[in-house]
């Protein structure tokens, strides 16, 4: 079985059909979603969508693309949140300076935010970074020495130094089906590198269709594509990485029960 540790079931090329891409992805052995929210205004929605499926989860955060519309929020609203019992992690947060929808410092600031939600609840964190590397690792870093707390670093595309640093603060790493793209080679090296203990997979639905289906809708389906890929990367069966990264999301996220 297969756990897809990051979707977006309540996005257009998702939602229209959500019954059916549920059903394709439990036909393929995807036991299991994480829904993920980017906006306050769809915390209800997806953690409705995890009341009425007992093999989806929610999580309740804030896209660092979204943070100006987001700077008052405070702590107490996500604490309030992560009290529902199918709410399972804090986030997507962090940190994007690639597009810079929002002012950076808001986005620090909301960072920390979730990060200190993560450390009250143990609930873990969802981290999102692109071209924000030192930053990004610089504010894990710093809260880690005030507290610590779980964390994952999803669809990862950055650096083997970054990889690195984050493995040391004790994170997990998710990988996407980008690393199925051809012109992915640092990140296919990356992979093989990633203790067995720490690795997760994702689709980022309905973003980032791994090979073969470029350029169509992704779906929590394809989540098998991207671990047989990986799997095949990695010189370990397909088998025995759906055991392990199942295994490793049960720890990570352990109030997720099925």
């Amino acid at each position: 079985m297969l756990i897809d540790s990051h979707c977006h079931l309540e996005y257009k090329g998702l939602i229209e059909d959500r019954d059916g891409v549920l059903a394709r992805a439990r036909t393929a052995g995807v036991g299991g979603f994480l829904s993920i929210s980017t906006r306050q205004r769809e915390w209800g929605q997806v953690i409705a969508t995890a009341e009425r499926e007992s093999d989806v989860w929610a999580s309740v955060g804030i896209h660092p693309h979204e943070a100006d519309a987001h700077a008052d929020l405070g702590e107490a609203a996500l604490l309030a949140a992560t009290e529902h019992p199918r709410v399972v992690a804090i986030g997507e947060t962090g940190l994007d300076y690639y597009y810079d929808h929002s002012d950076r410092e808001t986005q620090k600031a909301l960072f920390r935010k979730h990060i200190a939600v993560a450390r009250a609840t143990g609930l873990p964190l969802i981290v999102h970074t692109r071209e924000a590397e030192d930053d990004t690792a610089a504010i894990l870093a710093e809260e880690m020495e005030q507290g610590a707390y779980p964390a994952l670093i999803h669809c990862f595309t950055a650096s083997a130094q970054f990889a690195g640093k984050v493995l040391d603060l004790g994170l997990t790493i998710s990988i996407s089906g980008i690393v199925t793209f051809k012109n992915a080679k640092e990140l296919q090296s990356i992979a093989t590198t990633i203790p067995e203990n720490r690795l997760l997979v994702e689709t980022d639905a309905p973003f980032l269709a791994p090979v073969p289906h470029r350029g169509r809708v992704c779906e929590p389906a394809f989540v098998a594509d991207t671990a047989r890929f990986l799997a095949g990367l990695r010189g370990v069966s397909a088998e025995a990485l759906a055991e392990s990264t199942t295994r490793n999301f049960r720890l990570l996220f352990s109030k997720a029960r099925l």
